[in-house]
């Protein structure tokens, strides 16, 4: 996908797969066919990087947000500009549809968030309290609260209606990185540079037990598809699991010989794959914490892996200016993926499992 004119910041799928749009450090997003990678159109009003970008559940508008500002709502079919969104003071960083599509909600270096009906671009709610930049904010998956991370060492859970009150995550010590729904809403897990991840119940915003020690800073924390564990990522080399309920220690994943940068359940929670800046990806298996399988060939610091919907294949994104596609039952190698001229921060596949769509440091998304 060869259009951008400097780096890419993001990618995303629309909902039915046939669709990609990326945004980029040109000021612009661009829509592309997913099947042939044709540009169909181009996202042109911005005045300064696009940040990030996100199609709405039913797929047919499109939000962008911009280091100028404003978040903008775009057609996306014909690609015309459907609603400027004003009022953040610094750069917008995040954006996300409610799961319904009818919110939008936006964070910035301002240190707000605000919620914006998707459908007349009005504001209404602001988020006002984070001492520090916005790291993640996103939706329950019912639409009733909004949870954010921020550099201030907290997070906070907010009621998306009639946003009368915000229930406050604190305890870290550093900055938290990110915060994330379990399934059913009813908890919440933190990443953090204190090196703790913490589990907080999302209605009352208490601590639920005591902080998760990673040792070194955790750089990301999410539930298993079952909410019943969590897997954390970091700095020390290793990803753990733990017992979502207790937050006792249930296996170390240690072998890697640098960070770990990603680590992901497989759709079934069975498997777990990781990540490393060591140049390789691992298949550990989830109950024994036994590797099941090194992927090796990328020549330098691997940025992601993920596994297909199916749970039987893996790609990852590497420094090395390639994507890779491995069996996940084997661990050999079936495709690399060559074309990029810079770092490969990012690839995910399609809803069906289908295609592959990689973000490069070159300005080009494939």
């Amino acid at each position: 996908l060869t259009g951008h004119s400097a780096p890419v910041n993001a990618a995303a799928y629309s909902p039915d797969g046939k669709r990609i749009v990326t945004a980029g450090d040109d000021q612009v997003a661009i829509v592309w066919d997913a099947a042939g990678g044709t540009r169909l159109r181009r996202l042109e009003g911005h005045s300064a990087p696009v940040n990030a970008v996100s199609f709405s559940p039913d797929g047919k508008t499109i939000v962008t947000v911009s280091d100028d500002r404003t978040a903008i709502v775009w057609d996306a079919a014909t690609g015309a500009q459907l609603r400027r969104l004003t009022g953040h003071r610094g750069p917008v960083t995040i954006a996300a549809f409610s799961s319904d599509g009818m919110n939008i909600i936006t964070a910035s270096a301002d240190q707000t968030a605000r919620i914006w009906d998707a459908a007349t671009g009005q504001e209404r709610g602001r988020l006002t309290g984070h001492e520090g930049i916005i790291t993640s904010a996103v939706y329950s998956l019912d639409g009733s609260s909004i949870v954010t991370a921020s550099d201030d060492q907290t997070a906070r859970i907010w009621d998306a209606v009639p946003r009368n009150g915000t229930r406050l995550l604190e305890g870290h010590s550093g900055s938290v990185y990110s915060a994330v729904y379990r399934l059913d809403g009813k908890s919440i897990v933190t990443a953090s540079d204190d090196q703790t991840a913490r589990i907080w119940n999302a209605a009352t915003g208490e601590e639920a037990g005591a902080p998760i020690d990673g040792g070194e800073a955790i750089w990301f924390a999410a539930f298993s598809p079952d909410g019943s564990n969590i897997i954390t990522a970091g700095e020390d080399g290793t990803a753990r699991t733990w017992d979502a309920g207790t937050g006792e220690e249930l296996h170390q994943f240690a072998g890697h010989d640098g960070p770990v940068n990603t680590a992901a359940f497989s759709p079934d929670g069975k498997t777990i794959v990781t990540a490393s800046g060591d140049r390789t990806a691992r298949v550990w298996d989830a109950a024994t914490g036994e590797v099941l399988r090194q992927l090796e060939g990328h020549t330098d610091s691997v940025s992601s892996a993920l596994l297909s919907p199916d749970g039987k294949a893996i790609v990852t994104a590497s420094m090395d200016q390639t994507a890779r596609i491995w069996d996940a039952a084997t661990g050999h190698q079936l495709q690399e993926l060559a074309g990029h001229e810079g770092q490969v921060s990012w690839a995910a596949f399609s809803p069906d499992g289908t295609l592959v769509v990689t973000a490069g440091e070159d300005g080009t998304a494939r």
